[in-house]
């Protein structure tokens, strides 16, 4: 093509879903210096190849589990680690079960040529269900280990133990390594889902703190995420958005990319991407390609957001909890208090942008994503882009950055539409304007909250209306098929977000009602403890409120309307740590020279069947700048048996401290077009110096389920800093994020005689 061409249009009649399919429908036009680009790919470049041998039914022992020649074990996971420490625990419940050193145990995880379909890594599962499914494993082949040395020793299986990688006589003896029993074969055996697992009293593994693997290369520079993935040949690819949301592109100037090398744009109807062989040549083509879209005001804006949320269409309405008549026990009640709390959209807003490498040929496909669901991830490529699915394989590699379904799989698709488009593997990386503007949002929540009080001071009343986004069946839609007119599911997911807006105190009566929307002006997708954290922030905020209202110190109203021996013990045991003096809220003394000074207390328990979580603060509030700082945190956590204390006690601390940046920070912005919140400056996050120091207590139960831990702690964090502002200054803080402007509004409505809270819409 002659790169002084004028403008070209592509009628977009001309390119058809079948057009498309078969690599026909796209436009692409390339500046080549170089005609020579090489195509290379291999399922091996990670360094895992594929066993058409393997299992990967989940029934069966050998999907979980390898045992090696060399007398080590490859442990193979559905569920995926972001950071959170599971494959260190994952490799100390097998471990325990069967008899070899952590240091010799290996997991591969997430990759679908290799590991059983456990489902997607989140609501704190990875180890509830995924790590407890491979140690049910683990210990099926433990008992099947066991067998074999019994026929080989010539004793009663119930007389052998297996230790370090030897069946073993109890009374000691001479033993038989389990390599030679069953190195580098399959057991052939299906997995006991009631199997005996390694009791307690005899844990000589789980409950250690280890230090995670992956820990060192991290710190070093060496650990491999997905955005330092490169492969042989590769080509880097940029995709143009729109600058609205709904705009459709009109035309294109290709000869403006003139002057830049080995460049190819595609564009597939409203799709416009750019891959090159050098990536700062994508990233430069990207920016200065000339592109005309339509315009489109779509949306709200973020101004108006808790209204448009308030009045928005309802798809049904959803009794949560109704356990009586709580509008009556309201007109009944010799106390009444309502409040409105808000919960803005947010994003991932990962430090590292979301990125994926594919490559597509005619013998099947490979895609390398940081996706928190790679079985998923799978079956929707393959579905939406035409291809054969047992012939997609989806690896694994972490992003540096997670928590929720951000823009990796967007990112996934658009490598596959790319490299299916051009013939050979790409690279996608996301900017963080890309980020930023187009990954999916955590959603807004609004709630409103009434109770009601008998004389005693005994709540007798309990009503939450809460307005959420609704759930539609079916995948999420991929951005880059959307845009290229490819037809798929269009389904909406945010996560359980109706779980924990009942109050966990003794109350008379409790009703909670969703008020599912049909529809919310940003994509929503879970975010990290999805609607727990704003509901537990709205619950216990009112708590509070309660019990300042009532001139009772916030830890005792609570301590006085729990009946569950571990809620109680999470509660005392904060108080404790954190020095707790009984007083009422707000604090008579709370003026340290130019600051305020207050506490606050919260608790939950995480879906009210999970983790229980107690947390207390300590906060100063600048009334000049409106300023907030937590200064220090104290946390009591029971999530029942313990399996490495270390990576949970890094979780607990990164729930708080990401939390606390959610609470005084992050809010998307945007006007009727677009997001305009697409930088670290407009979308702010805790900084370092921002950090307070944190106190965890663990409460280790061993005799009792393990609970997921990537999750709970966040939840109490944004009451925990409200009280405390209430504390120090009397001023309710109703709406996140809490800004320094929004601080000093709320302060000075209350110096003026106003309610003593910030409005939420």
């Amino acid at each position: 093509m002659n790169p002084d061409s004028s403008a070209i249009r592509i009628p977009h009649s001309a390119l058809s879903r079948r057009h498309l399919l078969k690599a026909g429908g796209a436009l692409v036009v390339g500046f080549v210096f170089d005609a020579a680009l090489p195509r290379t790919l291999t399922a091996q470049s990670r360094g895992a190849t594929t066993d058409p041998s393997k299992p990967l039914d989940p029934a069966i022992v050998d999907s979980f589990l390898a045992i090696h020649a060399d007398g080590s074990a490859t442990v193979y996971s559905g569920k995926v680690d972001i950071g959170t420490g599971m494959r260190i625990a994952v490799a100390q419940m097998v471990a325990e079960e069967i008899g070899l050193p952590v240091a010799r145990i290996s997991v591969i995880d997430g990759d679908t040529g290799l590991c059983p379909d456990q489902g997607g890594t989140g609501g704190s599962n990875g180890l509830t269900r995924g790590g407890m499914e491979i140690r049910r494993a683990a210990a099926t082949a433990r008992r099947a280990l066991l067998t074999m040395g019994a026929d080989r020793l010539q004793r009663p299986a119930a007389d052998l133990t297996i230790e370090d990688g030897q069946v073993r006589p109890l009374a000691g003896g001479a033993g038989v390594s389990i390599v030679s029993l069953v190195g580098d074969r399959q057991l052939s055996v299906n997995v006991d889902p009631n199997v005996t697992l390694v009791a307690p009293a005899k844990h000589t593994v789980i409950g250690k703190p280890l230090p995670r693997p992956d820990v060192v290369d991290k710190c070093t520079a060496r650990h491999v995420y997905v955005q330092d993935f490169r492969l042989p040949g590769m080509l880097h690819g940029r995709v143009i958005r729109p600058p609205a949301v709904g705009a459709t592109l009109e035309s294109i100037e290709a000869a403006s990319l003139f002057g830049i090398p080995d460049v190819r744009i595609v564009r597939i109807e409203n799709f416009l991407g750019v891959v090159a062989k050098d990536e700062w040549a994508a990233v430069r083509a990207a920016a200065v390609l000339k592109a005309t879209w339509t315009d489109a005001q779509t949306l709200s804006g973020h101004a108006e957001l808790a209204r448009h949320v308030r009045e928005g269409a309802i798809d049904r309405d959803q009794d949560i909890v109704n356990t009586g008549d709580t509008a009556d026990a309201l007109r009944g009640a010799v106390k009444t208090l309502s409040a409105t709390y808000f919960w803005p959209n947010q994003s991932h807003a990962p430090l590292g942008p979301s990125c994926a490498v594919a490559d597509v040929r005619d013998d099947g496909a490979t895609v390398w994503s940081s996706s928190q669901g790679t079985h998923g991830l799978r079956a929707n490529l393959a579905k939406v882009f035409g291809l054969e699915p047992s012939k997609v394989r989806v690896v694994f590699l972490e992003g540096s950055g997670s928590y929720g379904t951000s823009g990796y799989d967007h990112a996934a698709a658009d490598a596959v539409l790319l490299s299916k488009t051009v013939g050979q593997p790409v690279r996608v990386q996301w900017s963080r304007q890309d980020e930023l503007r187009w990954d999916p949002k955590g959603p807004q929540q609004l709630l409103d909250l009434r109770a009601g009080l008998d004389a005693s001071g005994r709540i007798v009343a309990w009503d939450t209306q809460m307005w959420l986004p609704t759930t539609r069946p079916g995948a999420r839609a991929f951005l880059a098929a959307d845009a290229a007119g490819i037809a798929q599911e269009h389904g909406m997911s945010s996560g359980l977000l109706s779980q924990n807006g009942d109050p966990p105190y003794e109350t008379e009566r409790v009703r909670v009602v969703a008020h599912w929307l049909k529809e919310t002006p940003l994509v929503p997708s879970n975010l990290r403890a999805p609607g727990k954290i704003a509901n537990v922030f709205a619950v216990e905020s009112f708590t509070d409120e309660i019990a300042a209202a009532a001139g009772v110190d916030p830890v005792a109203f609570r301590l006085k309307r729990l009946s569950d021996a571990r809620a109680v013990e999470v509660v005392t045991r904060t108080a404790q740590a954190f020095g707790w003096k009984e007083r009422p809220s707000p604090n008579s003394a709370a003026k340290q020279g130019t600051l305020l000074a207050g506490r606050g207390v919260a608790y939950m328990r995480y879906k009210q069947a999970e983790n229980y979580v107690a947390m207390a603060m300590d906060v100063t509030v600048d009334p000049a700048s409106g300023r907030i700082a937590v200064t220090r945190v104290v946390c009591a956590h029971d999530c029942g048996l313990i399996v490495n204390p270390d990576a949970l006690k890094n979780q607990i601390e990164g729930c708080i401290v990401q939390t606390i940046s959610r609470t005084l920070h992050e809010e998307v912005k945007f006007d009727r077009s677009r997001v305009i919140s697409d930088d670290f400056a407009s979308y702010p996050i805790l900084r370092f110096p921002e950090a307070p120091a944190v106190e965890v207590i663990l409460i280790d139960r061993p005799d009792q389920p393990l609970m997921g831990a990537g999750e709970a702690a966040t939840a109490p964090v944004a009451a925990a800093i409200g009280n405390a502002v209430f504390d120090a200054t009397g001023v309710r803080l109703r709406t996140v994020p809490f800004t320094p402007d929004r601080v000093k509004g709320a302060i000075a409505s209350a110096s003026k005689g106003s309610s003593a809270g910030d409005a939420a819409g």
